[in-house]
This record gives structure tokens, C-alpha cells and sequence, in this order.
């Protein structure tokens, strides 16, 4: 039985690559592209959700789908835990599936699982993220995520050292950790993270060169699992052996 798949926001650059690797998957197709602006009762029919829109919209797409009982793979940048808090009531009384994956690359998802293994060590913690300027949000959904893994691995030490963060150059705080957003030309997308203690610092980089190669290996993991998926999932580290549970 091939699993019908309604694709939201499918026209755009990220939704597009995600299109091309669903046609290559056995038993998935892609039998509705929705752009964002689309009418949500044309989710009707489908099997799974894929959720490629905006920040403003995904919130209407997951919502919807899950009041028609409808699985979801979110692929939307945006999703804080504060945000995903709100739909996890409904995800939980629906008995569906929603799965965030605020990066698909495997090279980023293991470079914040890294980042988030040292933090205990170091009492500094601060990213550095930079997309392309046409990207609407900041910070991004990676770089919330990794804040969020960063908080959580240091909960025995507590909030990292952030001095003078009520300055606004400080960066926005998430878990207490400062991040750093930049929006140019010239740049895909890019990530530091910057443990320091005494004397030493660790820097974890990741840089995305071309997004169709990286992202695809995550996206042919990501789509089967949350066909499947029940609850709420954050993160596409739940897929691969990294040692990091949402």
C-alpha cells in the first residue's frame, strides 16, 4: 500500500528537495503540493502531512492535520519547545504522530549532540548561526534546538555564564545560552557553537555547502518514521544512534 503524502509549502527550496527524495522512496507518494497560501481542507485524503510552509502558517497546517487524525512531519523552521508545548495537548488526545525535525542534516544533528556532550564541562556556551538573507526567522530552528540540548545537558550545573545578556548586541538567550544570528548573501547555512572555560575554548562547526545532498539522507530517514511515529518527536538525532532522546 503506497502512503499517500500531501506536501505543504512543496513549492519552496526546502520543499522542493523534499519532494525529489519522496519520489525516489518506495511505498510514498506525493499526491498533493500545497504551497503556503493553499486552502488546508485540501489535506483531505492524505496519509501523511509534510509541513514545509512558513512559521506563521505551520502552526494552522499542524493543527489542522491533527484534528483529521493525520500524521505530521514538521520541516518548518520556528518550532521552540515553548511552541511545540502548545500543540502536544492535541497531538496526545488525537493519538497521532507529530515529528519536528529542525535540521536534516546528519552532519549538524551530530555536531550539536557533540556540543551538547561537552556542555557540561565548560561554564561559557554561546552560537553563531548564519543563513542566507532571505530566511524569515531568527534564530533558526537548529540553533534554537541546540540551545535547548545544550540547557538540558547542563541541568546538574545550571544556566550557562552569559554576562551583560540585557544588552541587545548580547544576542537573544535560549536556555541561557546567547545566540547570534546573521542573515547575508553568499552563505547557505552555518552553525558555531562556542564552549569556553579557563583558559580554553571548543568550537563545534557545522556548514551546509549544498542542501539537496545534505539534507536528503535525513529526509529518506524522517519520512518513513513519522508515517509511524506516535506523540511528539523533536529531532532527527530519535532516528540514528547518538545517544540523545527528545
Amino acid at each position: 500500500m503506497t502512503t499517500q503524502v500531501a506536501l505543504v509549502g512543496g513549492t519552496g527550496k526546502l520543499g522542493s528537495i523534499i519532494h525529489a527524495v519522496i519520489d525516489e522512496l518506495e511505498g510514498f507518494e506525493v499526491s498533493r503540493v500545497l504551497t503556503s497560501s493553499s486552502d488546508l481542507s485540501e489535506l483531505a485524503g492524505a496519509d501523511l502531512v509534510v509541513d514545509a510552509s512558513t512559521p506563521q502558517v505551520s502552526i494552522d497546517v499542524v493543527r489542522t492535520a491533527v484534528e483529521r487524525g493525520l500524521n505530521v512531519l514538521v520541516a518548518t523552521s520556528g518550532w521552540s519547545a515553548e511552541r511545540i508545548a502548545l500543540v502536544r495537548p492535541l497531538v496526545d488526545a488525537a493519538g497521532t504522530g507529530v515529528v519536528f525535525i529542525p535540521n536534516f542534516s546528519l552532519g549538524s544533528v551530530l555536531g550539536s549532540a557533540l556540543a551538547a556532550a561537552a556542555a557540561p564541562f565548560f561554564g561559557s556556551a554561546e552560537i553563531i548561526e548564519a543563513h542566507r538573507e532571505t530566511k524569515i526567522d531568527s534564530p533558526s530552528g537548529t540553533a534554537v534546538r541546540t540551545a535547548e540540548l545544550l540547557a538540558a545537558a547542563r541541568a546538574e550545573q545550571g544556566p550557562v555564564s552569559a554576562p551583560h545578556a540585557d544588552q541587545r548586541a548580547r544576542g537573544q538567550q535560549v536556555g541561557s545560552v546567547p545566540i547570534h544570528s546573521l542573515r547575508r548573501p553568499g552563505v547557505v547555512a552555518k552553525q558555531e557553537v562556542i564552549l569556553s572555560g579557563p583558559g580554553e575554548s571548543l568550537t563545534f562547526t557545522h556548514d551546509t555547502i549544498e542542501p539537496a545532498l545534505a539534507y536528503a539522507p535525513g529526509i529518506r530517514l524522517a519520512v518513513p518514521f513519522a508515517a509511524q511515529a506516535s506523540g511528539v518527536v523533536v529531532g532527527l538525532e530519535n532516528m540514528i544512534d547518538i545517544g540523545i532522546r527528545s
